[in-house]
């Protein structure tokens, strides 16, 4: 999880300091609250007739904001109706099953400052708020108004897909809490009616259907963290398969379900993109990179499978797989009016005539447009973080190393404006997790906070990190306090070696593993770093592997 630690950072960059750089002291800096508040309007949902869209928007409500779901119709963004939860709860996902009505994904608020929980909840709604209805849920038997129909659901439910024709149905997986076992199924958002799709003795999977509403694939991994693979024959029998590698994980099908993309590493290299013929196996690669594995993948109109994405490692760049292909030409196109950004393709009408997209960069943390592909023109729908102007905030550069033991190391560098030859305080900011988690080159509050404050910010996809394969990421096991620190000490002094930086005036600071890390570093590197921070952080690995969670948790003991 990924939490924002700004009001910590805010007390301590405000208590002067002899620390502190002269430029954050001489010019006025942006104001805390450009980093601090919450965004207002947040995941935008294209209605598949184009006329409406739904926005989370943060209303006032008493002495704080609430989200609520707000549809608006296009083009002139009039409110047609808004979707509240009840107190302390927040639509985390929400999907048009038609043109009226949406299914969401609710919530549970632990705090300000923290992401919502999911619960496994799902409820229906038209998009004024009315004819609810509760589909999953572990309040199903009181809350259903059809009559206590089902009993409540021992599982967490989320949405899976919908049916390629758009009918008010929506597929959803059901995960049981205290069963071997799978489920998939078809819910009638109108009144919660469903129907049994596939039953997998696995628990924890995820489905993957055909657009002929066949579901034909269950994939995950197992308490010992491999990965399980389960096939529908023809008959309706799920069987297990072998994992061809590592890693096998299929992610869609093209729009005649002849064939099919997945995620592959053969040996734990960093993950391709293959599309596989689903009778013959016969399979070909789409996008391969030796270090990195494919990350921001697009989508056109219609159901097919993505036509480009770019590296997980540094700055992104569009690789197109159809390169001369209408959706490639488009988002060339668009990419053009936005130079030095990555723009992401989030949905398109039904017809394919009107498309949702998104602009976002290392110093921009997003905006989403309208694109009408009839006039050619782009509308500005609403930007992230408004009080942030990205012409201020600082260049976030790619950098790699070699640690001591010759692997190669990425991460990014966020350096603030300062004068020539002026040697800049640096603050190291392991991320969380530790194991899968990574930075990336995209716009971060906190890095961009502290370099605003005149600070460097160094940020390392240390041994663990995801992004790299499963083989990176393994290589992180046992290695809380061995290597994963080597690979961050490494790091501080590679940066040190360039020359901008002070290594008089060095600190550490995380959060969760990121502040077990800060302490660890301060303990073992005391004359390189001159303060450490954590937290939320994990400080004591032998009191949590003795909870109850932990020692039923075979990954859990495979990583520490």
């Amino acid at each position: 999880m990924r939490l924002r630690f700004l009001p910590f950072w805010a007390a301590l960059c405000a208590v002067p300091c002899s620390t502190l750089p002269a430029a954050a002291l001489a010019a006025a800096p942006v104001p805390i609250a450009a980093f601090a508040n919450p965004d207002q309007y947040s995941h935008p949902r294209l209605s598949p007739d184009g006329k409406h869209i739904a926005i989370t928007v943060r209303v006032p409500s008493g002495e704080r904001p609430v989200p609520v779901v707000m549809v608006f119709a296009l083009p002139g963004l009039k409110v047609d109706g808004a979707i509240r939860l009840p107190a302390f709860e927040a639509p985390l996902d929400y999907r048009w099953v038609n043109n009226s009505r949406l299914v969401v994904a609710r919530g549970k608020e632990l705090g300000s400052r923290e992401q919502p929980v999911p619960t496994g909840e799902l409820l229906a709604t038209d998009i004024d708020g009315k004819r609810q209805e509760y589909l999953h849920g572990f309040r199903m038997f009181e809350s259903s108004s059809r009559g206590n129909r089902y009993a409540d659901d021992i599982a967490y439910g989320y949405i899976q897909d919908l049916p390629r024709e758009l009918n008010g149905h929506v597929f959803v997986t059901s995960q049981l809490w205290d069963a071997d076992r799978t489920m998939l199924y078809d819910i009638d958002s109108r009144n919660a009616v469903r129907k049994l799709l596939a039953e997998v003795p696995e628990q924890g999977l995820r489905f993957l259907i055909q657009h002929d509403g066949k579901p034909r694939f269950a994939y995950g991994t197992n308490e010992d963290s491999y990965a399980v693979l389960f096939r529908q024959d023809d008959a309706g029998a799920w069987k297990p398969t072998d994992v061809p590698g590592r890693r096998f994980e299929p992610i869609g099908f093209s729009a005649d379900d002849s064939q099919f993309a997945a995620w592959y590493s053969k040996a734990g290299e960093a993950e391709s993109l293959v599309r596989e013929n689903l009778k013959s196996g016969e399979r070909s690669v789409l996008y391969a990179d030796p270090v990195a594995d494919p990350e921001g993948l697009l989508y056109g109109p219609g159901h097919d499978l993505p036509f480009g994405a770019h590296a997980g490692v540094g700055v992104p760049h569009a690789l197109y797989f159809e390169p001369d292909g209408e959706n490639a030409r488009l988002h060339k196109l668009l990419s053009q009016q936005f130079p030095d950004s990555w723009v992401s393709f989030e949905s398109f009408s039904e017809d394919g005539k009107l498309l949702l997209f998104g602009v976002g960069s290392d110093r921009d943390p997003g905006s989403y447009y309208l694109y009408n592909k009839a006039s050619g023109k782009a509308d500005l729908l609403f930007s992230s973080m408004e009080g942030i102007e990205p012409e201020q905030m600082a260049e976030r550069r790619p950098i790699s190393f070699q640690t001591r033991d010759k692997h190669t190391i990425y991460g990014y560098l966020t350096v603030p404006r300062h004068p020539a030859g002026a040697k800049l305080p640096l603050i190291l900011v392991p991320h969380g997790g530790p194991h899968g988690i990574k930075d990336d080159w995209f716009f971060d509050a906190d890095a961009q906070f502290l370099a605003s404050r005149g600070y460097a910010v160094l940020q390392v996809n240390f041994r663990g990190s995801g992004g790299r394969g499963p083989g990176f990421i393994h290589a992180g096991y046992r290695q809380w306090g061995g290597r994963i620190q080597d690979d961050l000490v490494d790091g501080v002094k590679w940066v040190v070696a360039q020359g901008e930086v002070d290594p008089n005036r060095m600190c550490v600071y995380g959060a969760s593993f990121g502040g077990y890390s800060a302490l660890m570093l301060a303990a073992r590197e005391p004359d390189l770093f001159k303060c450490a921070v954590g937290y939320a952080g994990v400080y004591d690995l032998g009191q949590m592997a003795q909870t109850d969670e932990a020692k039923l948790s075979k990954r859990f003991q495979a990583e520490i």
